[in-house]
């Protein structure tokens, strides 16, 4: 069983807690709760899952000779000969084309394209992408912002601007919270700098700053101008819920610029689950986008 685990290992289970955006659309158009809907956002789930488990099994069989001399790296499977290099290459390059076919078949063109060009793109970023200042932030918001598009895209569900802008600049607001984090992180070792993230070096932790910073500034704008679309209360709402989800959302993207100005708003999901105050406000923005989503 050593090999399928190690395989598995390297697919990063960890991360796929991230494809749960391909609900966005869907959730934000109340279009979660048919039949239909439940089975193809399963689908788009398994199969962006996949493509990005292909990518993670190439970019590691790729890195396997700079992951053995690196101090914690070096126990990822593919480095440690657990998975051989080719066995890796041979599984990522399966996953890699067979996840979007499965997508034209068992979806629509647009989200077989999308998959497509999400796994062309994150390859690109393995290969040389991600050695390139600036290019390397909008690669990984783009993943997350093709996350969030692709649920919609297989409902055919229509993307507000609003919801696109909101997601994307989000999303740069965590990637760029990462990135400053780990130079901040790095920094006091600098010995390590290099061996960790190479590109961390040529960017200055003010540039970094001033990226999530200014990213945080445009989500929470493009959020407010999204809920301030419907006056007032909708359909005879109780209250006004997408305007008042506002004060949520604001006070998450606070909390979580806390952690960013520490230096230890690393992985999203370890943000959100080591702060209960944090998981108590997006629990209560969820649950007001819900009642307005429903017009309750």
């Amino acid at each position: 069983m050593s090999l399928p685990l190690g395989l598995l290992k390297t697919a990063r289970p960890r991360q796929w807690v991230k494809n749960v955006l391909v609900v966005a659309a869907p959730a934000a158009a109340g279009e979660l709760f048919s039949r239909h809907a439940a089975t193809q956002l399963l689908t788009v789930f398994a199969l962006f899952t996949a493509a990005a488990s292909a990518v993670y099994l190439i970019n590691d069989a790729r890195d396997a000779d700079a992951d053995r001399a690196h101090p914690t790296k070096c126990r990822r499977p593919v480095a440690a000969g657990q998975v051989p290099v080719p066995v890796a290459y041979a599984v990522g390059g399966l996953l890699a084309v067979l996840a979007p076919a499965a997508a034209a078949v068992l979806c629509t063109p647009l989200t077989a394209a999308l998959l497509a060009a999400y796994v062309v793109m994150q390859l690109a970023y393995c290969v040389s992408l991600k050695h390139v200042l600036v290019v390397d932030l909008t690669i990984v918001t783009t993943g997350f912002l093709m996350r969030a598009m692709i649920g919609g895209l297989a409902l055919g569900i229509p993307l507000s601007r609003w919801f696109l802008i909101t997601t994307g600049f989000g999303a740069l607001f965590m990637v760029s919270a990462k990135r400053y984090s780990e130079a901040v992180q790095m920094s006091r070792g600098p010995e390590r700098l290099g061996a960790t993230r190479a590109l961390l070096t040529e960017y200055t932790t003010g540039y970094l700053r001033f990226v999530w910073q200014l990213a945080a500034g445009v989500a929470v704008l493009a959020y407010c101008l999204w809920a301030m679309e419907e006056g007032g209360t909708a359909n005879g709402s109780t209250l006004p819920w997408r305007q008042l989800s506002m004060t949520a959302f604001i006070l998450a993207v606070l909390r979580y610029a806390v952690f960013a100005d520490r230096g230890t708003a690393g992985e999203p999901e370890d943000v959100v689950l080591r702060d209960r105050a944090l998981a108590v406000i997006g629990l209560v923005w969820a649950a007001m986008y819900g009642l307005a989503v429903a017009d309750w």
